[in-house]
């Protein structure tokens, strides 16, 4: 069976390809043809995930997944959150958000953090969600260089390396989008996909 996880960024698909049944092949947009910016004009990030899953619908006609993940931070009300990847700027440049992060919270004693995703699942003309939540804390450098995006300074609650420190398989068991991306799963077994 064939399915659509709207994305291009071939780090997302090869962490969530790793958590799907291997009877589920992703394709990503790149392989239906789509290469126009899909917008996320949404507050939240519930609300763009929803909108990037309905727009592969309604304009390509495939059965899709899309999601949508934030860094929310308590000691800046929540900030990057639904602005997370274009926190310093349209350019979506890793480096400069997470700099830009640091520099927000410099000298603050709670880094107390959490990465959000959400997924939305359009399927059968239905939509659903499903949400992964991996509370932690912001470090005050960047470590290691796996991952992507803000990983090098997120560490997990209950752990000494950050995300960006510890391997694919580790981060798919206690990070947010694993968590979301279990929950999906066992809603497609449910449909008997």
């Amino acid at each position: 069976m064939q399915l659509v996880f709207a994305t291009n960024n071939q780090n997302k698909l090869k962490e969530v390809q790793s958590l799907m049944p291997k009877h589920i092949k992703l394709l990503s947009l790149k392989d239906i043809g789509c290469f126009e910016d899909i917008p996320e004009t949404q507050l939240t990030i519930e609300g763009n995930a929803i909108q990037k899953a309905e727009y592969v619908k309604q304009q390509y006609g495939y059965d899709c997944f899309a999601d949508d993940t934030g860094l929310e931070v308590e000691a800046l009300n929540g900030e990057p959150g639904v602005y997370s990847a274009r926190y310093a700027g349209k350019q979506r440049d890793a480096n400069a958000n997470m700099n830009m992060l640091l520099a927000n919270l410099k000298g603050n004693t709670n880094r107390k953090a959490q990465f959000k995703t959400v997924i939305a699942l359009h399927l059968n003309n239905k939509t659903e969600t499903f949400t992964g939540i991996c509370k932690g804390e912001i470090t005050t450098v960047k470590y290691g260089d796996k991952g992507f995006g803000y990983d090098p300074i997120f560490k997990a609650e209950g752990y000494i390396k950050t995300f960006a420190e510890i391997s694919l398989e580790e981060k798919n068991k206690i990070g947010h989008r694993g968590m979301a991306v279990r929950f999906l799963v066992n809603k497609l077994f449910e449909h008997n996909v």
